[in-house]
């Protein structure tokens, strides 16, 4: 694609990176016969190589320029940031990064209207705090009769966990008696919405011979701020997430900590690029390279190792389908890892349909654009649900209580049900 940007434009950092990713890209719209919101609203602005000229058009005007306008911010929000599309491009446009670019330029020129800022204020000041986050979901789930539809269906009942879980719940095995040492990511809304997962990760992994541990001061890995466009506050999650790991890191010497392991495949997908988000930070660009070389998603270790040997096979009678997270499969390139783990396993797994395609979480999409996730949720639901699955399983903790807020098929983390099938 050819650009315009003068020489003095392309000093600066976001539109040097910008006429990078738009030369690369060759107006094929391939990228469109992937996309879910194309095939939903079937608008070219709805689509990766719209939203490509848009933000082409966005950052080669000047700041009076009458076609930048909030219509040009609607069809950028409408994006999933599933990455798909890049998954689908021959020729390796790197999407994401220009959308990040493109959303924070044209709230810059345009700003928000008082509710939005309201909205995305108030989701960034609930959902990185996880004691603040669980008191409002207890809340909330109290009242949920009593709340709007649109923000029922967000709001999770109260889960009777079973008796077994509730032996164990808060109680991992002492990762000390291992030598072998990971890092664990506790994330920010998972202890309040599934805090069986990682329980269930340090007692598989225990099995396994590996210790997991946690840093208590690592928080939220950024992700949510960054996306909603508070990209320095994101940034600075980013910082003292690294400070918290890094002491914990120096500390086990040659040995090392092998991997900081995330059971939530978007904290994953985005820790894995701390490295190059603070690649201009000289404080921190070797330390972020570093983290992002350890982050591992859980999958990542578990097929490592001799699973078989745990003896899971034939214990759970349960047909699975598993939902791939975008951020798995497109975001760490990931796709069929889990499916070919619980295959090893001998678990009974249904065939899906489309399972490229998101499912409508995508972070806070399903909050900030309701309708479209909605319909993007029921239509990766009909595809799961046609192989006539018991439970759904994915990788996700945004999938997960996303796809379960329909009310149909159980949904649950894949590590769950291995840890169910080793409990039995």
């Amino acid at each position: 694609m050819q650009t315009h940007f003068s020489e003095q434009a392309r000093t600066q950092p976001q539109i040097g990176e910008a006429d990078r990713i738009l030369r690369s890209c060759v107006h094929c719209g391939f990228c469109n016969a992937t996309c879910p919101t194309y095939q939903l609203l079937g608008d070219e602005r709805d689509g990766p190589r719209g939203r490509i000229y848009l933000i082409k058009e966005l950052l080669e005007s000047d700041e009076q320029d009458d076609h930048v306008t909030r219509e040009t911010q609607l069809h950028l929000d409408r994006c999933l940031s599933c990455r798909n599309c890049e998954t689908t491009c021959p020729s390796g446009v790197e999407y994401h990064k220009l959308l990040d670019i493109g959303r924070a330029e044209i709230d810059r020129r345009v700003g928000r209207r008082p509710s939005e800022r309201a909205l995305r204020l108030g989701l960034r000041a609930t959902m990185v705090e996880p004691k603040r986050f669980q008191a409002l979901l207890a809340l909330g789930q109290t009242f949920r009769p009593l709340a709007p539809f649109e923000l029922r269906d967000k709001i999770p009942a109260r889960q009777t966990p079973k008796a077994a879980h509730r032996r164990l719940a808060g109680r991992r095995p002492d990762p000390d008696r291992h030598s072998r040492q990971m890092l664990i990511l506790e994330g920010c809304v998972q202890p309040g919405l599934a805090p069986n997962t990682n329980d269930a990760t340090a007692r598989v992994l225990d099995r396994l011979g590996i210790g997991v541990r946690p840093a208590m001061e690592a928080g939220c890995c950024g992700a949510i701020d960054f996306h909603l466009n508070a990209q320095a506050t994101g940034r600075e999650r980013m910082r003292a997430n690294i400070d918290a790991w890094w002491p914990m890191i120096e500390k086990e010497g040659k040995a090392g900590i092998e991997a900081i392991v995330q059971t939530a495949s978007g904290c994953g997908a985005f820790i894995k690029e701390y490295g190059e988000m603070l690649a201009d930070d000289p404080a921190y660009a070797v330390k972020a390279k570093r983290i992002s070389e350890l982050a591992k998603d859980l999958v990542e270790i578990v097929r490592e190792e001799n699973i078989e040997a745990l003896g899971v096979q034939q214990r759970d009678p349960r047909r699975l389908a598993f939902h791939c997270p975008c951020t798995l499969q497109h975001a760490q390139k990931l796709g069929g890892a889990v499916e070919a783990v619980l295959a090893r396993l001998g678990f009974d797994l249904a065939p899906v349909r489309d399972g490229h395609l998101c499912c409508g979480s995508a972070g806070t999409y399903s909050i900030t654009q309701p309708t479209l996730a909605r319909q993007l949720r029921d239509n990766r639901l009909d595809a799961l649900e046609a192989g006539d699955p018991q439970t759904i399983v994915t990788a996700n903790i945004g999938c997960q209580s996303h796809l379960a807020s329909a009310g149909r098929t159980p949904v649950r983390h894949w590590i769950e049900i291995v840890d169910d099938a080793l409990m039995a």
